[in-house]
């Protein structure tokens, strides 16, 4: 079966390292095999990327590792060097030195190397990349090395975020980079509906080599997304794709439990091909997840939950909702009653105070 993992690649509230640890052994259940560390609320792997982490980051993160490793989940983590292209100098590579560092005493298996989120419209963007990136691969233990490229989808709307791509970008970056170094793809959109095998091959041709896939789904991060519950069983992601990718990684919801029901839906997608009915996916995973009876009602409110949304929900309409869910002694049910409440709210502010860290 392809690669699965999962990537805390998301804006907001970071999840409790219980939450990982619980997270780690559900996806070990079913069948995932690496968990990447990378939340966007974590400075020390974005703009405070030369500073080590404190002192409790570090140590929870050795426990995290050390679990990881007890399950037999491959560990890794997520760097954001921020710019560090417009000048790869000495005193850049000083304190990239001592983060690869921190990162080979975690025992990290699989290293992210994210230049998404960055000015893309330099000179011999591609070129400085393979440069950072191969210096990276010469002094890091890890086993993996994955990078994000500042262009990582067709989506247009990257080049009016950061800059016109420049023209070439990825078959420069193909011709150029270590074949052993993964790359990550989000699809024809930053988060996309759907995959298909000729798009994939149509990257992997570019890029010379299969991409790993960063799925943004059931993500639901920013200010347009977190008034949703994305909680439906996966769609548009065919077990057919599976011998076009290296890997298949996951962003997951800022809900913890409530993620486990896509999560799991997508290793049963790719187990069973053509056999696979994603309504049956999710009732039966469901169940597993939150047990018959708190399922039973999540299914019910599917569609409030998922295409309604929190802004569009009437305080009446919320206040039978909460009625409903705190009957529940589960995390899932709490999940909801939190989101009902505002509490995974994502605003511009505080994507903008992430990214500037």
């Amino acid at each position: 079966m392809t690669e699965l993992g999962l990537i805390e690649g998301y804006y907001g509230r970071p999840w409790t390292w219980d939450e990982r640890d619980s997270q780690a052994a559900f996806l070990k259940r079913h069948g995932y095999g690496f968990y990447l560390y990378a939340p966007k609320a974590d400075a020390y792997l974005r703009k405070r990327w030369r500073e080590p982490w404190p002192q409790e980051t570090q140590a929870a993160l050795q426990r995290f590792a050390a679990r990881c490793r007890d399950l037999g989940v491959r560990f890794g983590v997520g760097l954001s060097p921020f710019e560090v292209y417009l000048d790869f100098n000495d005193a850049a590579k000083e304190s990239l030195a001592r983060r690869l560092a921190d990162f080979d005493a975690l025992g990290v298996e699989d290293l992210g190397v994210f230049f998404d989120d960055m000015r893309g419209d330099v000179p011999e963007l591609a070129a400085t990349q393979i440069q950072i990136l191969h210096w990276i691969a010469e002094r890091s233990t890890a086993s993996r090395i994955i990078f994000c490229p500042t262009y990582y989808s067709d989506d247009v709307q990257l080049d009016r975020g950061f800059g016109m791509r420049p023209p070439g970008y990825l078959e420069a970056l193909g011709a150029g980079l270590d074949p052993a170094i993964g790359v990550f793809w989000t699809g024809e959109e930053v988060c996309s509906r759907e995959y298909s095998p000729g798009h994939l091959d149509r990257v992997a041709e570019q890029v010379r080599r299969k991409p790993i896939l960063w799925d943004n789904y059931p993500v639901n991060d920013g200010p347009r997304m977190s008034p949703y519950l994305y909680i439906r069983a996966f769609t548009g992601r065919p077990a057919a794709i599976g011998p076009s990718l290296t890997a298949h990684a996951v962003n997951p919801a800022l809900q913890p439990v409530l993620s486990r029901i896509p999560l799991a839906s997508l290793a049963e997608s790719y187990r069973l091909g053509d056999a696979y009915e994603y309504g049956a996916a999710f009732a039966r995973v469901a169940a597993e997840v939150l047990g018959p009876e708190l399922a039973v009602l999540v299914q019910r409110h599917l569609l409030t939950l998922q295409e309604v949304g929190l802004d569009r929900l009437e305080e009446a309409a919320k206040t039978r909702l909460r009625e409903r869910y705190a009957a529940f002694d589960h995390p899932g049910a709490r999940e909801i009653l939190k989101w009902l409440d505002g509490g995974y709210t994502v605003t511009r502010e505080m994507v903008e105070a992430e990214e500037s860290g």
